[in-house]
């Protein structure tokens, strides 16, 4: 519909759709009850969404023509799909590298020892040398998460607690206290080190 009305600049024509028909240039004697002449009702529907491997909390997929359908038969608009990704009871996840912790007692620490880990690849054995302390961090590599849009994955690293005991009986302090006095640790003094060390000091240590 077209109109002209009177200005001081002159007359301004100006279109817009008609009110009735909205513009589709038809009328619907007797619409129908369920959509009111819309062609479209509003239900719900499953659909199978194929999430790719690597994505993250924050990543979108764009599903083409799973959106809305338009009124009047009008093309279908697209369904966008943000991913939140659920925390693990094992695994943290940094970028596509894996972080986990292992707590092994102090015997095993010091003697060593074998430990399986359940990774997203199946169980892995973990060689835990002798002497290991606690912090140290042992990296396997390609057992992250696998990258978005390129190949290979990340890497998984493996931290090591090692669980100091707190509840002994007797027997177990006597032999404790044998082998302190083994090692000539009856008093130890310990090592007290800088918090920061600058990188002539780092490199003055590596080369002693």
């Amino acid at each position: 519909m077209q109109s002209v009305q009177r200005s001081f600049l002159g007359q301004v024509m100006t279109s817009r759709p008609c009110p009735q028909c909205q513009g589709f240039g038809t009328l619907i004697p007797h619409p129908c009850p369920e959509c009111a002449g819309e062609g479209r009702v509003r239900t719900r529907r499953t659909i199978t969404v194929k999430i790719p491997a690597g994505v993250d909390t924050g990543t979108r997929i764009q599903l083409s023509g799973e959106g809305e359908v338009g009124p009047g038969a009008g093309p279908a608009g697209d369904l966008f799909l943000e991913i939140v990704e659920a925390p693990h009871e094992t695994f943290t996840r940094q970028g596509d590298d894996l972080h986990c912790t292992i707590t092994i007692p102090m015997t095993a620490a010091a003697l060593g020892t074998s430990v399986t880990l359940e990774t997203l690849d199946g169980p892995e054995p973990i060689e835990i040398r002798a002497g290991t302390q606690s912090g140290s961090t042992r990296t396997m590599r390609g057992k992250g998460v696998s990258h978005l849009r390129a190949n290979g994955r990340g890497d998984l690293h493996v931290h090591i607690a090692v669980a100091t005991p707190t509840k002994m009986d007797s027997a177990q302090e006597e032999l404790l206290r044998q082998f302190a006095a083994a090692r000539g640790e009856e008093n130890p003094v310990g090592q007290v080190a800088h918090g920061q060390s600058g990188l002539f000091s780092r490199i003055r240590d590596a080369f002693r």
